[in-house]
């Protein structure tokens, strides 16, 4: 008789293995309110290490944390007209407090520009209060009308940067360094995604922007998720709040500025990015735990070996967990690691110790050998550097494969219908642009014929990257 599967095959229903697995794997479930979701210790554990490694980024880069409220005046979003537009289905609104009716109703946070720009306005006088940079990670809450764990939820975790600058040139050159060296740095180096940089069309641009860079991914149904995106807002912001400084040579400017920012949706991008048939695959260099020591047996020595390893490869640097539930079957525990994409799964059993050796099982290609014992402490990290590297291979071959390059709006469609096709901006422009919306389809960015970020939306050989999305 055939095992039943632990998790829906991706081929049989994609969408269902999602959900199957972020619950199987412990990483959320959905919360009491529609749309909100509780993140699990595992899950979060995923976040806490995505947080340290953009958080050292975000510092190299010369930004500082802060905190601003959850709660905004109703009055700052309407200042500035475009960004309440494009926010106002999302919104959710306070109008009672303390049992009383609000004087004037109050947002829970969508974003922070407005907020953030009430204190740039009294902090920046001079221009040597610039450039002002500063990041928070915090929570916001929009109102989400087709909910999924990670993906779309109402109330989400992130981290929003903004900053404040003297010039246009300064401004445009940090949000494209945000881009490159905090976001596309951390997707390909750490999240092992073969991520596409680029430029956002007009109509896909975020509201009170002047320009959006994003980073788009392919996952493993060929669909794309936008993973972070950079935005240069330009003056809007600053001549709705009056943030404006005092010049060298006595002039009253307004500032230039950008805002920037990354969410938990990065957890279910790693979810469809590498995960398979058996689970999670979580690159070594962003997984809180990178080998599991399991001890097969309850017995002494093997439970002593196992502690002895697990002590000896966390003095080798490497994140150790060592599983001794003996109480629990041997096989139920495989499953679960293999549930939860810890890279390496070291197994030591009495037969294991007669040889003086553990079985190394490679989460990535679901290999197993025999190693010694006493050469695992100098063999992990070389091992972990290499699932690193398989999966950003697997994750841009993927990429590669399922992106056709066409030169027609049916081309384009077909195309999307399994993966990501590449079209020549000046064949489709806005009007293509918007008879591919009519049918499912987005522009997820522009790029530049070389593969880099264009300068501007209509710079000659921009080639229009268009896909289905989440």
């Amino acid at each position: 008789m055939a095992k039943t599967p632990v998790l829906t095959p991706r081929a049989d229903d994609f969408p269902r293995w999602y959900q199957d697995l972020i619950g199987k794997a412990e990483l959320a479930e959905n919360g009491p309110v529609r749309g909100t979701m509780v993140v699990r210790p595992y899950g979060y554990g995923l976040w806490e290490r995505m947080q340290q490694e953009l958080d050292a980024r975000i510092k190299e880069a010369g930004a500082q944390n802060a905190y601003f409220p959850l709660l905004i005046p109703q009055s700052y979003l309407t200042k500035e007209a475009e960004h309440v537009e494009g926010f106002a289905p999302e919104l959710a609104v306070v109008t009672h407090g303390g049992g009383k009716e609000l004087e004037e109703p109050v947002v829970v946070r969508p974003t922070s520009e407005t907020i953030v720009n009430d204190s740039f306005s009294r902090w920046v006088q001079s221009h040597r209060d610039l450039p002002l940079l500063i990041n928070q990670w915090a929570n916001v809450v929009r109102w989400e009308l087709r909910p999924r764990v990670f993906l779309r939820t109402t109330e989400f975790l992130w981290q929003e940067g903004h900053t404040a600058h003297a010039t246009y040139e300064d401004a445009r050159d940090y949000a494209a360094r945000i881009h490159r060296d905090v976001y596309a740095d951390f997707m390909q180096n750490v999240l092992a995604m073969d991520v596409v940089p680029g430029r956002k069309t007009a109509r896909e641009r975020f509201a009170g922007a002047v320009n959006t860079l994003t980073l788009e991914g392919m996952m493993g149904d060929g669909k794309a998720l936008q993973l972070a995106t950079s935005h240069e807002l330009g003056q809007n912001f600053a001549r709705a709040f009056g943030t404006r400084y005092l010049t060298g040579d006595g002039r009253q400017e307004y500032v230039w500025q950008t805002s920037w920012g990354s969410t938990t949706r990065m957890i279910g991008a790693l979810v469809m990015s590498h995960g398979d048939d058996d689970g999670l695959r979580v690159p070594p260099r962003l997984a809180a735990v990178q080998a599991v020591v399991v001890a097969v047996r309850d017995d002494g020595e093997v439970l002593a070996t196992a502690r002895g390893v697990g002590d000896r490869l966390t003095a080798a640097g490497v994140r150790v967990h060592v599983d001794d539930r003996t109480d629990t079957p041997f096989g139920r525990r495989a499953v679960d690691w293999e549930l939860k994409g810890v890279p390496v799964r070291i197994e030591i059993g009495p037969r294991d110790l007669e040889n003086g050796t553990a079985v190394l099982v490679r989460r990535a290609t679901g290999s197993k050998e025999p190693t010694a014992i006493e050469a695992l402490p100098g063999k992990l990290p070389g091992v972990l550097e290499a699932e690193q590297a398989l999966l950003l291979a697997q994750s841009r071959a993927h990429r590669e494969d399922r992106t056709a390059e066409v030169t027609t709006i049916e081309e384009a469609v077909e195309a999307a219908g399994t993966g990501w096709a590449r079209i020549p901006w000046a064949a489709l422009g806005p009007e293509g642009e918007a008879k591919l919306a009519e049918r499912g389809v987005s522009v997820r960015c522009l790029v530049a014929a070389d593969g880099s970020v264009p300068g501007s939306d209509d710079q000659p050989g921009n080639v229009a990257v268009v896909a289905r999305a989440y």
